[in-house]
């Protein structure tokens, strides 16, 4: 019986090769990926209809459809608060979020929220280091960012820019090593390392105060809004010059329903190819050729509401405006728009993209329109 079993392993082994057995066979399988876009939605329909702020999941793989909704500690406030920020790191597999006070850290596997921390001087929009260890936490318009350990929430450091900065956006760049810090009442850029948190450049001055902004894959060229333009300004980080003035044509500049400038929001598409940027007036996303300088204006989109910012997901399918309307990048075609379970249109400026493989969080994306090129990711 043994010698004829012993027979019938040698003869399947000749037969598959001793060096692909099924196990091996297997584990090389691509894992299949599933995408989401985790959108963290404030306002008084939120507080009435569901009991307070949460975040909101859409399936980008099935049509943009309703997912799911995770519950906060946010949603418990007695009053709304505004969102301020939403970033996220593979890594660690956390997603951050914050209000006008506090820091929340939400683990992606469980929905539950670990903690959630008081930021001294408020909170505004932050940015996370790739690995997953450093969060740049802009204080609420004030003249400081607090340096936050991810794991535990607390104040590491404390990151003076100038009085009256009012302190605001953040992004680290795509290699983990810069953290470019706008101010709404700073002309100027300031970039810090994110080792040492000192500053080492600044970009400007620009025309007027930094809105929203964005910044190319090598960390070397700054897009900013900035107040009173409908467009945008490019700087150079090398030497910290401004570049370009970008202004949008074919449409008149006037009152806007939030943010209180022309342009409020920027981003880039991952290929670096194009410059999508916000009209809250027209109700537009202005598009530009980037493979020329200055950027060319080739497009204009009309969107369902005022739209103040505008990301991408990562494979550069889709451009997301703060409206909730889904555009597809090549055709520049509203797909579809983004509705909660139960129905209700779904806008947000606090939005990012989570990919999944067999229940994993493998990638994220970025709350701000990064350009991806020249690169790589820490």
């Amino acid at each position: 019986m043994l010698r004829k079993l012993g027979l019938y392993i040698l003869g399947f082994l000749a037969v598959v090769g001793p060096a692909t057995p099924c196990a091996y066979i297997a584990a090389d399988q691509p894992k299949k990926e599933r995408h989401y876009l985790y959108a963290v939605v404030p306002g008084i329909r939120n507080y009435l209809e569901f009991g307070g702020a949460g975040i909101v999941v859409f399936d980008i793989d099935n049509g943009h459809k309703f997912v799911k909704r995770i519950a906060t500690p946010a949603s418990k406030e007695e009053m709304p608060d505004n969102i301020k920020g939403v970033c996220a790191c593979a890594v660690t597999k956390k997603l951050y979020f914050t209000n006008t006070k506090k820091l929340y850290c939400v683990d992606l596997a469980t929905d539950k929220t670990l903690w959630d921390k008081t930021m001294p001087g408020g909170c505004d929009r932050m940015s996370i280091t790739p690995d997953g260890k450093t969060i740049y936490c802009p204080s609420f318009e004030r003249d400081h960012w607090n340096v936050v350990d991810a794991a535990t929430g607390d104040v590491v450091e404390t990151l003076f820019i100038q009085k009256k900065d009012r302190a605001h956006n953040t992004i680290c760049s795509i290699d983990g090593k810069q953290m470019f810090l706008a101010g709404i009442g700073n002309t100027t850029l300031p970039i810090a390392d994110a080792k040492t948190h000192k500053i080492v450049a600044k970009v400007g001055p620009f025309s007027a105060g930094i809105r929203p902004f964005t910044v190319n894959g090598a960390g070397t060229l700054v897009y900013c809004n900035v107040n009173e333009l409908l467009g945008f300004e490019i700087g150079d980080v090398k030497t910290g010059k401004i570049l370009h003035r970008v202004e949008v044509t074919g449409v008149k500049q006037g009152p806007v329903k939030r943010h209180g400038c022309p342009s409020h929001g920027v981003g880039m598409t991952p290929d670096e190819k194009e410059v999508w940027c916000c009209d809250g007036h027209n109700s537009m996303m202005h598009v530009f050729d980037n493979t020329v300088m200055p950027p060319k204006q080739i497009a204009s989109i009309k969107v369902r509401e005022q739209p103040g910012w505008v990301t991408f997901s990562l494979d550069g399918k889709y451009a997301y405006p703060s409206t909730g309307d889904v555009i597809e990048v090549k055709t520049k075609k509203t797909v579809t728009g983004l509705t909660d379970e139960k129905g209700g249109e779904v806008h947000s400026e606090k939005v990012v993209e989570i990919v999944f493989a067999d229940g994993t969080v493998i990638g994220c994306g970025d709350q701000f329109g990064l350009g991806r090129q020249g690169a790589k990711p820490k």
